[in-house]
């Protein structure tokens, strides 16, 4: 089965026509094997050492419920309607307001597949440190692994697709090692009750658990716009963020709570998992990395139709890894940690839009989307977008999570300017819906 047309293109410009849609369990494993990362054991390990004990795996599962609605809703409006996440966008806030939007998406998954190198590179060197004989260069790491994840987001979706199938099982086992050891040192009772933990209050908790997830959530149609059933897109979310993040947060959590120790790669080495840790490292590093270049790629030629999709992808992957050679991501992550609240209020833009507005227009040609912007979609998104900003400095809570309150408001704020009429609507082409 080829997932791709014959130039290359992953339907950047238009919907995945029925021949090349799939079953969930197929989207479901990309999504789940994401929950693999490195990244998402050490958001658990650091949920765990500041929450209070007794009060951090309730955090990590009702942050994980919360990824698992917002995924599921934008997950199956882009299985509804097979287009991307950045199409979505050009129908919610039109062809020239969509520019900006995508461009901001371009920026932040691009630079984090750069701020994921460097995790990478130095993960792996840490690894290293302990085998005889090995001694690795960091730009050869890097220059590697940027080789290797480029070349696998060529190949597209098809490729994405095998290299999950084989490397979930792997790590499914990996973590349940990993909570047998954590058992063996401690019983439950003793992992989840007692002490105060420190820093965290269980909104703070939960809203770090939020935070560092919603982005891969927001973006999630690019991977279920390839399911058949719509419908099924709920169980991807489900197995992603319910199931998966859920287990592999809490398991990272306990392991770096009974040996007291907050680096996740020391945890993995005491407890005699050096395979485990690289496997995580390797496998994880990958999945995650192919799929930030993979959306960052749909973004560009979103935004510019006519760049050829392998030349744009190789580019991007070159400036992805260049920046992890001049070491300058350091100063980048509170730029990307700004830019990611920032369009994570366009979930609520499109949900809102697709549901209560404008539904027509989604099932119609996304190339027939209206010229212009959307007003409305803008406004909102400023709205929702000072929301999140206020609620990192903390001047303003409402949920007491950031991110969940920059949607609501945008949401409401988009579903009431929809309503007033004094916005201009964006498709005149679209005026019947196809009924779907």
């Amino acid at each position: 089965m080829n997932d791709s047309l014959d130039d290359g293109r992953e339907f950047a410009t238009g919907p995945v026509p029925a021949a090349r849609r799939v079953g969930w369990v197929r989207v479901g494993l990309i999504s789940a094997m994401v929950g693999f990362s490195l990244p998402t054991f050490v958001a658990g390990v650091e949920v765990f050492q500041a929450a209070p004990n007794d009060e951090a795996a309730l955090a990590v599962l009702l942050g994980c419920l919360m990824l698992t609605f917002i995924g599921a809703l934008t997950g199956s409006i882009g299985a509804r309607t097979h287009l991307s996440s950045y199409l979505l966008v050009r129908i919610a806030f039109g062809p020239r307001g969509a520019a900006l939007v995508n461009i901001a998406f371009a920026l932040s998954l691009l630079g984090w597949f750069g701020v994921n190198i460097d995790l990478f590179s130095a993960a792996l060197l840490r690894l290293f440190e302990d085998v005889p004989g090995i001694a690795a260069i960091p730009w050869a790491v890097e220059g590697f692994a940027g080789a290797v994840m480029t070349i696998t987001t060529i190949c597209g979706f098809r490729a994405i697709n095998r290299l999950s199938m084989l490397l979930v099982p792997v790590m499914m086992v990996v973590t349940a090692v990993l909570v047998n050891a954590a058992l063996g040192v401690a019983s439950p009772g003793e992992i989840f009750s007692g002490g105060d933990g420190g820093a965290l209050s269980f909104g703070d908790a939960v809203s770090s658990v939020v935070g560092g997830v919603i982005v891969g959530a927001v973006i999630l149609p690019d991977i279920t716009r390839f399911i058949a059933r719509w419908q099924d897109a709920v169980f991807t979310a489900l197995l992603s963020y319910l199931l998966v993040n859920s287990v592999v947060m809490i398991a990272g959590g306990m392991a770096s709570h009974v040996l007291g120790n907050d680096d996740f790669l020391d945890v993995m080495l005491v407890m005699g998992l050096g395979w485990g840790a690289f496997a995580i490292i390797i496998a994880g590093s990958w999945v995650l990395n192919t799929l930030n270049l993979y959306s960052t790629a749909l973004s560009v030629e979103a935004t510019f139709p006519k760049l050829e999709n392998r030349l744009s992808i190789i580019v991007l992957g070159l400036i992805g890894t260049g920046a992890a050679f001049l070491d300058i991501l350091d100063f980048f992550l509170g730029f990307l940690f700004y830019l990611a609240i920032v369009f994570v209020p366009v979930a609520g833009i499109i949900a809102v839009d697709y549901l209560l507005l404008r539904r027509a227009a989604y099932h119609g040609d996304p190339a027939s989307a209206g010229r212009g912007l959307s007003p409305a979609a803008l406004a909102a998104w400023a709205a929702g977008a000072v929301v999140a900003l206020l609620g990192s400095l903390e001047l303003l809570r409402l949920s007491g999570i950031a991110a969940l309150d920059a949607m609501l408001v945008s949401a409401i704020a988009h579903g009431l300017l929809g309503r007033l009429g004094g916005f201009s609507r964006q498709s005149a082409a679209a005026t019947e819906w196809e009924g779907r």
